[in-house]
């Protein structure tokens, strides 16, 4: 029995690391909008579709604007300035499983698509700039896991934010290997939305992926030790999304039935 544990241990840690995922729906006001499967185009979204539910490795990795081989998507979207945005992660090849994994943070940027529709707009030249960053509870443990346990999560874009295109990147980052350089596993993804208003605020700092991480929050040999307080990587939160404007990020909901219609779980 001793030699059987031995044997199948590191068997099960191999299926675990390679247990991947993606986005797979976004609410946008109400409105629900489902992605493709990585790979498999079966109809228009506002989602970018990626080539694989693997990880996007490396900081100069190009795959970091918008995810794996992300392609341009058919449906620019619909929101208004203070519109409530939900992201569903689910996991496997085929979406039918929960998102695999629960240590490391979940942020979104935003980028305008300037006169371009965000229909043909490269994510590549794209300038982003943060509106929300969510990581450790206040027990240590990572609020990832309430992805994993089939929760949504949700945003609230800034109050007074241009008017026009812009690519929302929501990100998963994995940290359960990077205790290694090179570790961490990226999941960004794109979606695409035309905001309406009269806002004309924009945005003081914005950074490029690649470039916009460095080792701080990529790399983090300390992470399971007691008492690890997490450094978020990229730059600070954007001006456009002061607290009052409900896009900082505060909580989770409790775990959602999966596959159920997702519950909204507002931040801010």
């Amino acid at each position: 029995m001793f030699c059987i544990i031995f044997i199948l241990f590191p068997l099960l840690a191999v299926e675990r690391v390679l247990a991947h995922g993606f986005l797979s729906q976004v609410v946008i006001d109400g409105t629900r909008y489902s992605g493709n499967i990585p790979g498999k185009y079966e109809g228009a979204s506002p989602i970018r579709m990626i080539s694989t539910i693997d990880p996007v490795l490396g900081l100069t990795n190009s795959n970091l604007n918008c995810g794996q081989d992300a392609q341009l998507a058919d449906i620019v979207a619909s929101a208004s300035p203070g519109s409530n945005i939900t992201f569903q992660w689910t996991g496997g090849a085929d979406g039918g499983e929960h998102w695999p994994h629960e240590t490391g943070p979940l942020m979104t940027y935003m980028a305008s698509c300037g006169s371009t529709s965000c229909a043909q707009f490269n994510g590549s030249s794209a300038n982003w700039f943060k509106i929300d960053e969510l990581g450790q509870m206040s027990n240590g443990s990572w609020y990832q896991l309430d992805i994993m346990n089939g929760d949504s999560y949700t945003i609230t874009l800034p109050k007074s934010i241009k008017a026009g295109g812009y690519l929302i990147r929501h990100e998963i980052i994995s940290l359960q290997q990077a205790v290694n350089e090179g570790g961490a596993e990226f999941y960004p993804s794109c979606t695409q939305v035309q905001i309406g208003g009269s806002g004309t605020d924009a945005p003081d700092i914005t950074v490029t992926f690649p470039g916009g991480y460095n080792e701080t929050g990529t790399y983090v040999p300390d992470i399971y030790d007691p008492g690890f307080q997490y450094v978020f990587p990229g730059p600070p939160i954007s001006n456009l999304a002061a607290p009052g404007d409900g896009a900082m990020a505060a909580a989770l909901s409790s775990a959602a039935p999966f596959a159920a219609s997702p519950e909204s779980v507002t931040i801010g």
